[in-house]
């Protein structure tokens, strides 16, 4: 089961229990919604309440991220299992965006948010 927040520019999501194809395709449908309107977004996966997921859903993630590699700007990810933190640091292959693994809340959001501020 997932639940999903957006606003401008950013899609969040938090995953509870297994991961699964429906979940993720919830996911692609917000996302490509917002990338149609808005542009690039950036990305926050709460993954610390995750117990797995199916090959389905890390399949259709590689295939999401290859046909998206240009629409991220930052994807922050919170979890504390060492193997999530490696695959987040191999899905960095298929995506030009910064991919950052973080084990607070609040850090994540602060990355985020400072990607969403204008250059000095």
């Amino acid at each position: 089961m997932i639940t999903t927040d957006h606003r401008p520019n950013l899609v969040s999501v938090a995953v509870f229990g297994e991961f699964t194809l429906p979940d993720y395709k919830e996911f692609e449908e917000l996302v490509n919604y917002k990338i149609k309107f808005e542009g690039p977004v950036s990305l926050l996966f709460d993954l610390r309440e995750m117990v797995g997921f199916t090959l389905d859903v890390a399949w259709e993630e590689i295939r999401f991220s290859r046909q998206h590699s240009h629409d991220f700007r930052r994807i922050a990810v919170l979890t504390t299992d060492q193997w999530l933190t490696w695959s987040a640091w191999l899905s960095q292959i298929f995506v030009d965006a910064e991919v950052i693994v973080f084990d607070d809340d609040a850090d994540a959001r602060t990355w985020l948010e400072a990607a969403e501020e204008p250059a000095q």
